[in-house]
C-alpha cells in the first residue's frame, strides 16, 4: 500500500514525472516495470488522465490495446496500471520551478511549498491551444469566443451547451471533433474556415466529423471580424491570398452566437525553458537525442510537450521509451554520463520534411532500432521518404499522400549506423517518386 503521509514528506525521488496525462502515466508505468521503485507523478489537475478525460469520442487505443476506446476509457487503462503498480502521485499540485541539478519546487494544498530533488526527471506537461490573443483577430471581446479545447471541456465535463449557431476557425483535430460534437447536441455549425490551403487535422476526422454531417470546410479563409459587444452576433470570413492576407471583396458574414478557435497546439514548455534546455524552433519542444533525453543530463521529455502528436497511442509508445531510459539512467546501465560529441550525429531534413524527433543520435549507445517521427511542410503526392547516411541510401518508402496533419515515421537500425560520423551526416528527405 502507498503511504500517503510519506509521499507528502518526500524530499528526494528516483524518477520525478511532471504531468499525469497519457505521457506521464505511460512513462511512470514503464519506469516501474524497468525496475525503479521510487517514482512520483506531479499533476496540476484534480484527476489523472489529462486531456483524455474530456475526449469522450472513440478512436483511441487501436495501436496500444488493439481495440477502439473513448478517451476516458484509454486513460482508465493506464490509471489502473499506476494503481496496480502502486506508483504514488500528487494531484492539484503545481510545479513552480525546476533547476538543472534536478531540484523541483512544487505547491499544493496538501504539500504547501516544497522542493524535491530527483535522480531523473521526465517532462510530460502536454500542450496548450493558441488563444484569440495570439491570432490577432479584430473586433471586440464578446462572450461566445472559445478555444475548441475549452468548449470541449465545458460540454463534456461541466455539462454546458455553449452555443446554437457556430463558426469554427481552424481545422485542427479538436475543432473538427467539436464540429461533430456540437452538431450532435443540436447546434448548427455553419462553416469551418482554415487559413492554410490544407487541413491541419487527420483525414479521418474531416470525413467523420465534417463530410458525414454536411459541414463545409473553406480552405484559404480566415476570420477578419467578430461582430457584437456583449455576445457574439456574427463573424466575417474572407478568402486569403498566397501570402495569407485577406482578399478585399471576398468577405462573407455569418449570423452566429459562437466562434470556436482551433488554430494549432503549442507544447507547454515554460519549465523546459526554465532549465535553459536546448529547444527546437520548429516543434516548440526540447531538442532530444535517441534516448529522448534533453541536453540536460537526466532530464527526458515525451508526448505533446516534446512535439504535438496526432495519435495518443504514439504518445504512450514514446513515453514508455522515456520511462525505460530514465530508469536506465538512474540505474547507471544505459545512457548515463558521457555524451562524447564525436559520437553524436544530428539528423538533418530536406525536401519538405519540417523536423524530426529525435533530432540527434548517439550511435554507439543507441538501441537496436530507433523510431524517428516527423511532419511535412505541405501536402505532397507521389513522394518517396528516404533516409541517407552520407550519400548512401539506407531506406526508401513510396507514399501516395503526405500532409502536415499526419505524423510520419521511419525506423533507423543500429547495424546500418555503426561507425557513422558527424561528417557523413544522417538525413531524412522527401524525393520525387521517380527517383
Amino acid at each position: 500500500m502507498i503511504d500517503r503521509d510519506a509521499i507528502l514528506k518526500k524530499d528526494h525521488v528516483g524518477v520525478l514525472i511532471i504531468g499525469g496525462g497519457p505521457a506521464g502515466l505511460a512513462a511512470a508505468a514503464a519506469a516501474r516495470k524497468a525496475g525503479v521503485d521510487d517514482i512520483l507523478i506531479i499533476e496540476r489537475d484534480r484527476m489523472l488522465g489529462g486531456i483524455l478525460n474530456q475526449c469522450i469520442h472513440n478512436g483511441f487505443g487501436l495501436h496500444t490495446f488493439k481495440e477502439e476506446l473513448t478517451g476516458p476509457e484509454y486513460a482508465a487503462r493506464f490509471i489502473s496500471q499506476i494503481r496496480d503498480l502502486e506508483i504514488p502521485y500528487l494531484l492539484n499540485t503545481m510545479v513552480l520551478s525546476i533547476t538543472r541539478d534536478k531540484r523541483v519546487t512544487i505547491i499544493g494544498s496538501r504539500t504547501g511549498i516544497r522542493t524535491i530533488s530527483a535522480d531523473a526527471i521526465i517532462l510530460a506537461m502536454g500542450c496548450r491551444e493558441r488563444s484569440r490573443g495570439a491570432l490577432s483577430i479584430p473586433g471586440y471581446r464578446p462572450a461566445g469566443v472559445y478555444t475548441a479545447g475549452t468548449a470541449q471541456r465545458l460540454m463534456n465535463i461541466e455539462g454546458y451547451q455553449i452555443g446554437k449557431r457556430v463558426v469554427i476557425l481552424g481545422s485542427g483535430d479538436i475543432g473538427l471533433i467539436m464540429a461533430r460534437r456540437m452538431t450532435l447536441e443540436g447546434a448548427k455549425v455553419l462553416t469551418v474556415a482554415e487559413l492554410m490551403p490544407y487541413s491541419g487535422g487527420l483525414k479521418r476526422n474531416i470525413v467523420q466529423c465534417l463530410n458525414d454531417y454536411d459541414i463545409p470546410l473553406q480552405l484559404s479563409h480566415t476570420v477578419v471580424n467578430i461582430l457584437g459587444k456583449e455576445r457574439v452576433e456574427g463573424v466575417t470570413i474572407a478568402e486569403v491570398d498566397a501570402s495569407r492576407k485577406p482578399i478585399p471583396g471576398t468577405e462573407v458574414t455569418y449570423d452566429c452566437d459562437t466562434l470556436l478557435l482551433s488554430c494549432g497546439l503549442l507544447p507547454e514548455n515554460e519549465l523546459t525553458r526554465m532549465l535553459s534546455a536546448n529547444m527546437s524552433p520548429v516543434t516548440g519542444g526540447a531538442s532530444v537525442d535517441d534516448l529522448l533525453q534533453t541536453d540536460v543530463p537526466g532530464v527526458f521529455a515525451c508526448g505533446n510537450v516534446l512535439h504535438v502528436h496526432d495519435l495518443v497511442d504514439y504518445v504512450s509508445e514514446e513515453a514508455a521509451l522515456a520511462g525505460e531510459n530514465a530508469a536506465a539512467y538512474v540505474s547507471g546501465t544505459y545512457g548515463k554520463g558521457s555524451s562524447d560529441p564525436i559520437d553524436v550525429v544530428e539528423i538533418s531534413t530536406d525536401g519538405g520534411v519540417r523536423y524530426t524527433v529525435p533530432q540527434r543520435i548517439h550511435v554507439s549507445r543507441m538501441r537496436d532500432s530507433v523510431t524517428v517521427r516527423f511532419r511535412v511542410a505541405d501536402v505532397y503526392r507521389d513522394k518517396t521518404i528516404a533516409v541517407y547516411r552520407g550519400e548512401r541510401c539506407l531506406s526508401r518508402r513510396k507514399t501516395r499522400v503526405l500532409a502536415p496533419g499526419e505524423m510520419e515515421q521511419v525506423k533507423l537500425e543500429k547495424k546500418d549506423l555503426l561507425g557513422l560520423t558527424a561528417a557523413e551526416g544522417l538525413r531524412v528527405v522527401l524525393e520525387s517518386d521517380t527517383v
